[in-house]
């Protein structure tokens, strides 16, 4: 009886790691494609707010629940998303985000220490930029759009400086996931330039 039940239970066990095995191997499919965004460079920045501070944190963005996802979302169209489960962004959006547009601002401040609120630099901020991003996809004409609530604060006590909506559009220059990447990573640099004042390309 106790060789019968042994028995079962190493065959279980057996079945279960297959099992696992498999479900982690369906994860990632080997044609899958990884995309990331880029930073890309502006001018210096013009507002006071951020240009006399020594410190600024970036804070990790909000983003829009259809976003939140490791595929790449192609189309916002017709109460209908275009996703293609072969096509899938590098690291999480909200994370890729908060990095890039850290990667900006630093090249618009250059003399700023410019980091995100996940690293490992831990110094008090004169200044925090908040971002919650609400469309970053294209819709059906293949327009890109950038949509955001941006907001600064000062020092310690959060105090508000700047609260804007913005909304940053693109024809990216033709279809397809990597022109969508590289779209989408020009509007995040035109945050970037609207956050630290200067006006974006009309």
């Amino acid at each position: 009886m106790f060789f019968f039940e042994k028995k079962n239970q190493k065959t279980f066990t057996n079945l279960a790691a297959a099992l696992a095995i498999g479900v982690l191997a369906g994860c990632t499919s080997p044609d899958a494609q990884f995309y990331t965004l880029q930073q890309t460079q502006g001018t210096q920045a013009t507002n006071p707010s951020l240009t006399l501070a020594k410190n600024i944190e970036v804070r990790t963005p909000g983003l829009a629940g259809y976003l939140d996802r490791s595929d790449i979302v192609l189309k916002n169209a017709n109460y209908r998303l275009g996703v293609n489960d072969q096509q899938r962004w590098a690291e999480p959006l909200g994370d890729m985000i908060g990095r890039v547009l850290t990667e900006d601002l630093a090249q618009r401040l250059p003399h700023t220490s410019v980091f995100g609120q996940g690293g490992a630099i831990s110094a008090d901020p004169d200044a925090r930029v908040e971002v919650d991003i609400q469309r970053f996809d294209a819709d059906a004409g293949g327009t890109v759009t950038l949509a955001a609530q941006i907001a600064i604060e000062a020092g310690r006590n959060h105090t508000p400086i700047m609260t804007r909506h913005v909304v940053l559009t693109a024809d990216p220059p033709a279809a397809g996931a990597a022109p969508l990447a590289a779209t989408l990573s020009t509007l995040l640099g035109q945050l970037a330039d609207v956050i630290c004042g200067n006006a974006p390309p009309a």
